[in-house]
């Protein structure tokens, strides 16, 4: 018999639960059940023999993948559920028909861009830190920015003890106490313009994801979706490092 056992926490990110960090949240909870009994991390699945269930429900893997772009708006946090009754991007993309979860994540006050999928090894080749998929951001700040402070964003600056790796950073458009950005990130440090801002005491008054890769956000509406293109998912393949699937 073929040994087609995968670890728990794949097996629940390839069937869009959560992603793998999330999904070893689940397990550790105890909301995860292989057979009937409490799953641990470390345990390996079958998907094809074994039944796994979370908070009581059988998982079922969905074959199709679904690679979706949303305009999220301020105000939702990136989640798929919120124990505090918060405003969820899942609340957005419900008529997709299928579960998808985020690649990635904007706060609750950041807007834009935001990758969802039901695919867990694109979603974890994006995410991953060695990656260095570039995501792009356009910042209205306050009151004004300097040389100095915008060359402190282009090569790095000391959060939490650890420098930022280099970032591209111009400006688009100068007005009497606000300034409007581009900032393009190659790492995804939590929360990482606003805190490079809050070190050079600058004003965050917006901050939206305009593109990830070479796939921009365009003309999409705020708080709607739709599907990527092939190109578009391929595009996003090949600069993750990962090979390129066939639909």
């Amino acid at each position: 018999m073929t040994d087609d056992r995968i670890r728990l926490q794949k097996y629940l990110s390839q069937c869009a639960v959560a992603s793998r960090r999330k999904a070893e949240e689940l397990i550790e909870q105890g909301k995860v059940k292989v057979n009937g009994r409490p799953a641990s991390l470390g345990d390996k699945v079958s998907p094809s023999r074994d039944t796994v269930t979370v908070s009581g429900k059988k998982i079922v893997m969905n074959k199709k993948h679904y690679y979706i772009m949303l305009n999220k708006p301020r105000g939702f946090v990136t989640t798929m559920e919120d124990e505090m009754g918060r405003r969820c991007v899942a609340d957005l993309v419900k008529d997709l028909g299928a579960r998808v979860y985020p690649v990635g994540r904007l706060d609750k006050d950041s807007e834009g861009l935001l990758l969802m999928t039901n695919d867990g090894e694109f979603a974890n080749s994006l995410t991953h830190p060695s990656k260095h998929v570039p995501k792009t951001y356009r910042v209205t700040v306050r009151p004004d920015i300097s040389d100095e402070q915008l060359d402190a964003i282009k090569t790095g600056m000391m959060i939490d003890g650890r420098k930022t790796a280099p970032a591209d950073a111009h400006i688009i458009e100068k007005q009497e106490n606000r300034v409007v950005l581009e900032i393009v990130l190659y790492e995804g440090r939590n929360r990482q313009i606003r805190r490079m801002c809050e070190e050079l005491n600058l004003d965050v008054a917006r901050l939206k994801r305009t593109a990830v890769g070479s796939v921009k956000l365009g003309m999409l509406p705020q708080g709607k979706w739709r599907e990527l293109s092939e190109d578009e998912v391929h595009r996003l393949m090949v600069s993750s490092g990962m090979k390129v699937k066939k639909f």
